[in-house]
């Protein structure tokens, strides 16, 4: 495909770089609902769903990371981050909310927190210091303790 076509259709290499990220959001968001379908309906297993959904991103797909830095300081493709960010937040609370004793509004929040915890849990398995399973466990086990569900699992 030469230069032109791509620029025609994106107008820009960033357009082109944030439409590949909305592509592979997209595909993530498609994985992770699949997976809360199959999921059993315990807020455990929800979470755990969710957990493994989050950190197939960062191990399933490492064009993802190459993407957001090669767009770091972009206003428009930080405007789309946070966008991305609220739908899985928000994905996150309609999966778990039936579980929860939590307002929305403070399930949210909770949600936001886990999944800045997630990022952080994301980088150190990016450098090698924590397993994929080890992080999966570690996220779980944050976003059950976050939900106040009141009742055992």
């Amino acid at each position: 495909m030469s230069r032109p076509i791509v620029y025609d259709h994106f107008g820009t290499r960033p357009g082109l770089l944030i439409a590949l990220y909305r592509r592979l959001d997209e595909r993530h968001r498609a994985a992770a609902e699949e997976a809360l379908r199959d999921a059993p309906a315990v807020p455990r297993e929800i979470a755990r769903v969710l957990s493994a959904a989050y950190f197939a991103c960062a191990t399933d797909m490492p064009e993802w990371t190459a993407i957001s830095a090669a767009l770091k300081g972009s206003q428009e493709m930080e405007e789309i981050e946070r966008e991305l960010l609220d739908g899985y937040t928000d994905l996150m609370v309609t999966a778990l909310r039936p579980y929860s004793g939590l307002t929305r509004e403070a399930l949210r929040l909770r949600c936001v927190g886990v999944l800045g915890a997630a990022e952080a849990i994301a980088a150190e398995l990016n450098r090698g210091r924590a397993t994929v399973a080890a992080a999966i466990a570690a996220l779980t086990d944050l976003t059950v303790d976050g939900i106040d569900t009141g009742a055992q699992d």
